[in-house]
């Protein structure tokens, strides 16, 4: 089958699959406050869709395949739908708040998943019910540890938010002391209804300013990247774990994007940042092939960011209010 190349000569064979639009915590960086309509269930792919549009891509290159939400635990169906999909030939992965994954832990090890990405962005129990709106903190951090305890890898998304939980960097990166997690730092970046403002953002310079003024410039290790890897990734020396930083919005690393992102509603976007969707779910339920919209979604793909490869254009809140929530995309 014709791989998936964009007209930029970028290979994807990764895949980010959102099961659910809904979620147990109410992050204010991920949805507006006042919540977002959720879809009749009618309109959602089912577990046999999402299996039948993975096992295509996988036909057309994909070997990775990641489960988001929403929260996507919350969906009945999710033991299903890990263990079908684990029948193919990808490597499994899953981002998750941690609140509900104490039920799935039989499920996941059978399916090979051995890393999972926890989305937890304070480590004061106030300051993270402020940021979810939700008291459930002490929750999360038991599940991290049996996690631990049952052998997953953990990697950790803090998004950093000036003024609110900035002050944490180091906190989390002590984390990493004498486990082998990885914290990751994410910048705030812009959706539909999140009341972005780039001056939030917590960039990759400061994020590392941190860092050395605490540990020394001499004991930051700088990591090798994997391939098409989001992250830019350090070590502290004489830790377990490391700390990474992925940093879309002040130092992009659009040029070795290998992803695409299927909605909960079955449409292909081909940037996070992009409010073109493409309908794959109708063709399937209609019958047809949905291969032509998989091809217009590469080739229309920019090099950079959607497209908002200016500063300018990408700081305009106008350029980000016609793109979806967070929580309806998908991460």
């Amino acid at each position: 089958m014709k791989p998936l190349i964009d007209k930029h000569q970028r290979t994807h064979n990764y895949l980010r699959i959102s099961l659910t639009e809904k979620c147990n915590l109410r992050c204010t960086y991920c949805m507006p406050a006042e919540g977002i309509p959720l879809m009749p269930a009618a309109h959602l792919m089912s577990a046999n869709e999402i299996f039948e549009i993975a096992s295509h891509f996988v036909k057309r290159g994909v070997d990775k395949i990641r489960l988001t939400g929403g929260e996507p635990t919350v969906r009945k169906d999710f033991n299903q739908i890990i263990e079908r999909l684990s029948s193919l030939p990808v490597k499994l992965a899953l981002t998750t708040n941690g609140l509900t994954i104490h039920r799935h832990i039989d499920v996941l090890k059978k399916a090979n998943v051995d890393v999972i990405n926890i989305s937890i962005d304070s480590l004061d129990r106030e300051k993270f019910k402020k940021i979810t709106l939700r008291d459930k903190y002490e929750q999360l951090e038991e599940n991290m540890n049996l996690l631990d305890a049952q052998g997953f890898r953990l990697k950790l998304n803090v998004v950093l938010l000036k003024g609110i939980n900035d002050d944490e960097i180091i906190p989390f990166i002590n984390l990493s002391k004498d486990r082998n997690w990885q914290i990751r730092f994410i910048e705030f970046m812009p959706f539909d209804g999140n009341n972005w403002d780039r001056s939030k953002t917590v960039s990759l310079e400061a994020i590392l300013k941190t860092a050395e003024s605490h540990y020394g410039s001499t004991q930051i290790e700088r990591l090798k990247d994997a391939a098409n890897d989001t992250a830019k990734n350090y070590k502290v020396e004489g830790f377990t774990g490391s700390f990474a930083i992925i940093s879309t919005v002040t130092n992009p690393f659009c040029d070795s994007c290998n992803r695409l992102r299927l909605t909960a509603d079955g449409k292909l976007k081909n940037c996070l940042f992009s409010s073109g969707e493409y309908d794959l779910l109708s063709s399937l339920r209609n019958g047809e092939s949905f291969d032509r919209e998989i091809d217009i979604a590469l080739s229309n793909k920019f090099a950079a960011r959607a497209g908002l490869d200016d500063p300018n254009a990408f700081n305009n809140p106008e350029n980000h209010k016609d793109n979806r929530s967070m929580i309806a995309i998908g991460g």
